[in-house]
């Protein structure tokens, strides 16, 4: 089998080649990148003597690109996305590029190659927010609301994905995952921040109250979703992932981080609030867990020990990434 994935360079995607090349050494791979601040080929540095595996710096708004691309694949993985709230809100045109307009791109192209699956991967931030303290969860028949540039740019490429389907019968599916955390984690992102930061003592930004919830998701066990519907899921249907049963607030994960870390809650910084922030995310995975036969395989405090154990021993991938982010932490985080 063939696979075309889109972001492949970035955190999911990488990780999502490495999982499958682990688990299909016979399929081949291409990875289909831009290489923006997020995506790092250093990621996949151990599969470049690969024959299965091929690298294509391109852009998925160019047409022209894409379609050279998309010949002989089967499968098209399409992670591809600006995917960071804090700087849709700093500049919202370049997500409505590449989340909207990238998206609508690869579907014509796809459509013109005959593949056999547009697996398209979107986010529960397109469902907006739940309410602090009340057991209500996304799956997938919440209607959407979103509610930052991000989300809303999500929320039209999952739509543009079900137009092709229902008017030009593409075979699509479309996954909405939780916050995913674990390895290869641009260090912008709260919990390699959080590492990062601890790593070179320094304190840990926590916005607003802290209380905020989200569904956190250990990226290895979005890989095995991923490939659960790649494999046994349906085409033209929706699937939504989580990694929790329960609430966690974000303070209360810093706190995991911290004490596993061995620091004190001295640590955090309280700072201020983004605009428009989502209060509460859960996810309802029944879907997966009953028709895939899929669960999440770590507890939050194991992917989290693992999600440390990695960045301890890979500073030569985060340092220069962070060095290079500086600008970015100044303008979000003035008083670290």
């Amino acid at each position: 089998m063939k696979l075309l994935v889109t972001g492949g360079a970035g955190f999911i995607g990488s990780n999502f080649i490495h999982f499958w090349v682990k688990n299909h050494p016979e399929d081949q791979v291409v990875n289909f990148d831009k290489l923006t601040y997020a995506g790092n080929k250093e990621s996949l540095k151990d599969l470049e003597s690969n024959p299965n595996y091929r690298f294509v710096h391109a852009d998925i708004t160019d047409p022209t690109a894409v379609a050279s691309a998309m010949a002989g694949h089967d499968i098209v993985v399409h992670f591809a996305a600006e995917s960071h709230v804090d700087r849709s809100i700093l500049g919202p045109g370049v997500f409505l590029q590449t989340n909207v307009i990238g998206t609508q791109v690869l579907l014509d192209a796809a459509l013109k190659a005959q593949v056999k699956r547009f697996h398209h991967i979107s986010t529960d931030e397109v469902f907006g927010s739940l309410e602090l303290g009340s057991s209500e969860k996304f799956d997938e028949h919440t209607p959407y609301d979103p509610r930052s540039p991000y989300s809303a740019s999500k929320a039209g490429s999952d739509h543009i994905v079900r137009a092709y389907g229902e008017t030009y019968g593409l075979p699509y599916s479309i996954t909405n995952c939780s916050n995913n955390y674990g390895e290869f984690h641009f260090p912008e992102k709260l919990f390699p921040l959080a590492i990062t930061n601890l790593i070179e003592g320094k304190k840990v930004p926590v916005y607003g109250d802290g209380l905020n919830v989200r569904d956190w998701l250990y990226v290895q066990d979005h890989c095995s979703a991923i490939e659960a519907v790649l494999l046994k899921g349906k085409a033209g249907e929706t699937y939504t992932i989580g990694g929790l049963k329960e609430d966690v607030s974000n303070v209360e994960v810093v706190k995991k981080i911290l004490q596993l870390m061995g620091h004190s809650e001295d640590m955090i910084e309280y700072v201020k609030d983004r605009p428009g922030h989502d209060r509460r995310y859960a996810v309802d995975w029944t879907k997966m867990n009953e028709e895939l036969g899929w669960s999440p395989s770590v507890t939050l405090e194991e992917g989290l020990q693992r999600t440390i154990d990695w960045y301890k021993n890979n500073e030569a991938w985060w340092k220069p990434l962070k060095e290079k982010a500086q600008g970015f932490f100044q303008q979000n985080y003035k008083s670290l």
